[in-house]
């Protein structure tokens, strides 16, 4: 056998492999989306089984499961939190990364590994203090937990946008100041534009973390002002009566939003972890 049929055979298999991956992540989605539309006595005998005309009941489980957790205002509150996290991440985070990496001394090199550090630090580990602090900063709020999760994204966001920045020729920065630039219009008119593909990668990272988050919301501003993830809980009821098919379909309104944005966005993740690998 050649050398080019065993590589065509390996490509083959590669191939069959991921698509058998892919079709391990995709299914949870697409049976959840396929029980939305049956009836909740249906799903839990037949959950593997298409709609028929008799499970069938159309768009019942999306009204229901709407107006049970109010969804649309579920819906305002994590588009709120998750769109202002997202800006305040990206914001501050590729700011403090410039200062860090251009600013060599003992203070920078400490607060560069500490960031480092809180990225693998649990969150079930500080939690519960963290839900005590915030309590008595007055951060239970949905502008308080903004601060929270930039807190929280300040770690990885410092680590990708100082990495990207070590490639940045420190010619550029100099030549603007010598034209007469002070620092702040030095890192936003040539600093900021140059971190583009990175800043967009964090943006997404951080955008699917924040939206999909329930522990931090719920431990902070579950009980007054409900998130999606937090607000689909309350759909258990009370022991253990579940509606499945009002679940279901609030999953699926849930997952709607982020999937769209993930696909629109998707080619800018690889761009920002590869522009970091070439020398500016």
């Amino acid at each position: 056998m050649s050398i080019r049929t065993r590589t065509n055979y390996l490509h083959i298999a590669i191939s069959i492999l991921l698509a058998l991956l892919a079709i391990l992540f995709v299914a949870p989605i697409l049976i959840v989306f396929m029980n939305s539309f049956k009836s909740k006595l249906f799903i839990s005998s037949e959950p593997f089984a298409f709609p028929t005309a008799e499970t069938f009941t159309g768009y019942a489980n999306y009204v229901e499961g709407a107006k049970k957790i109010n969804f649309f205002k579920a819906f305002g509150y994590s588009l709120f939190i998750t769109t202002f996290s997202v800006a305040a991440v990206v914001a501050t985070t590729s700011m403090l990364a410039w200062y860090i990496t251009r600013v060599k001394s003992l203070f920078t090199t400490f607060i560069y590994y500490l960031l480092v550090f809180s990225m693998i630090v649990p969150f079930q580990m500080v939690m519960f203090t963290m839900s005590k602090i915030a309590n008595m900063l007055h951060l239970d709020n949905p502008v308080g937990v903004i601060v929270l999760y930039v807190g929280f994204g300040a770690g990885l966001g410092s680590f990708m946008f100082s990495g990207f920045i070590k490639t940045i020729p420190l010619s550029l920065e100099e030549a603007a100041l010598i034209d007469g630039a002070t620092p702040p219009q030095t890192f936003f008119q040539v600093v900021l534009p140059m971190l583009k593909p990175t800043a967009i990668t964090i943006a997404i990272l951080n955008a699917m973390w924040i939206w999909n988050d329930y522990l931090l919301p719920y431990l902070t501003i579950g009980t007054e002002y409900k998130t999606i993830p937090v607000a689909i809980q309350y759909l258990r009821g009370g022991y253990g009566a579940v509606d499945m098919g009002a679940m279901m379909a609030m999953l699926v309104l849930a997952m709607l939003p982020i999937i769209i944005f993930y696909l629109f966005t998707q080619r800018y993740i690889i761009e920002g972890v590869v522009a970091g690998a070439v020398k500016g």
